[in-house]
């Protein structure tokens, strides 16, 4: 018997799991739009490597639950927040969801649960599904450990005069001597 194959851009999630399914494989960077539209610069050798496997869980009295556990990783040149040069992140993500049939299903067992829970399809892209990951796993705040070049300090043309604060306690004195200071 021909072991069945699957495509991850169409992939039958239950099948894949009642066979313990195993995929893995690099894209580029370039096809993951939205990913590649984060970075500041793109070499075009730039991949993403990642990898899925299916599961089905026994459940007692049941039908079995559906698993898919993935992951992926990459390293994309962001702009970094001090210094706004390029650096250099390493991007990884690794999730398991649980499929449930029906998008109501889904939503309760989600909002109940700490478990990804996704409603079962037979055609889930997984390069869309590990493009999402990764977008979520970006750092909030892209910076060098230490950057490569000195920050630059504003020149003196751009800094605010020192301006004499007025005493908080002078219109006190005034009203002690008897006259209010204009």
């Amino acid at each position: 018997m021909k072991a069945r194959e699957f495509d991850p851009t169409k992939l039958d999630v239950e099948a894949f799991a009642k066979i313990a399914g195993s995929l893995e494989g690099a894209w580029p960077l370039l096809a993951l739009e939205r990913l590649a539209g984060s970075a500041a610069s793109l070499p075009e050798s730039s991949v993403v490597q990642w990898h899925a496997r299916g599961e089905l869980r026994p459940v007692r009295g049941g039908a079995g639950e559906v698993w898919l556990h993935m992951g992926a990783s990459t390293h994309l040149m962001l702009e970094c927040q001090r210094c706004l040069s390029p650096v250099e992140t390493r991007v990884e993500a690794s999730r398991s969801f649980l499929f449930v049939h029906g998008e109501s299903t889904a939503a309760e067992l989600d909002a109940d649960s700490e478990d990804d829970v996704l409603a079962l399809t037979r055609s889930l892209n997984l390069l869309e599904l590990v493009e999402d990951e990764l977008l979520l796993s970006l750092p909030l705040v892209p910076r060098h450990e230490t950057c490569p070049a000195p920050l630059a300090v504003g020149s003196a043309e751009f800094e605010p005069e020192e301006v004499e604060a007025p005493n908080p306690f002078a219109a006190l004195a005034a009203l002690k001597k008897g006259s209010l200071p204009n």
